[in-house]
């Protein structure tokens, strides 16, 4: 006559014990996971706000004071702190705007979340000759510059027939 055996006590705990091994491993890669997806999006938050910022000086039409700004605005139902540098290039009438920003409130304790560089100017460039010609009708033809004449210039105005 046999007699079935079932699991000893040391067999048990050894497998439980690889069972919450293993499940520790995994609540911590969840963990680490929701952490990092978490700092990411108030990352892309952050360069939004920065990238606002500086269309808010491009939009104003004038060109801003060199030195540095800082202020607070709300985005995304949060608080963000941002500080601008203005800088003059090299290019008279065109400036550098670098725009850094983070949460008013920093969980993690970053210096700054996020950092956007942008310019500003009043400079002209030279006319382009391949530039369109926006005429009221078809584009017929050859464009100019692609063998013989180009067309002469459209003596009517915009939107009449």
């Amino acid at each position: 006559m046999r007699v079935e055996r079932g699991f000893t006590l040391i067999e048990v705990l050894v497998a439980l014990a690889i069972v919450t091994i293993g499940m520790a491993a995994v609540l911590e890669a969840l963990t680490s996971s929701a952490r990092a997806t978490l700092y990411l999006r108030r990352k892309s938050f952050a360069e939004w706000v920065a990238i606002n910022q500086i269309e808010r000086v491009r939009l104003t039409g004038v060109l801003p004071r060199t030195g540095t700004s800082t202020g607070r605005v709300k985005f995304a139902r949060r608080q963000w702190h941002w500080r601008q540098k203005v800088i003059a290039t090299l290019v008279p009438g065109v400036e550098r705007i670098e725009v850094s920003t983070r949460p008013v409130k920093d969980p993690d304790g970053h210096a700054w979340y996020a950092t956007v560089t942008g310019y500003m100017g009043q400079a002209i460039a030279a006319p382009n000759p391949l530039a369109p010609q926006w005429i009221a009708g078809p584009i017929s033809g050859t464009p100019p510059g692609v063998g013989g004449p180009p067309p002469p210039p459209s003596t009517q105005p915009l939107g009449l027939p």
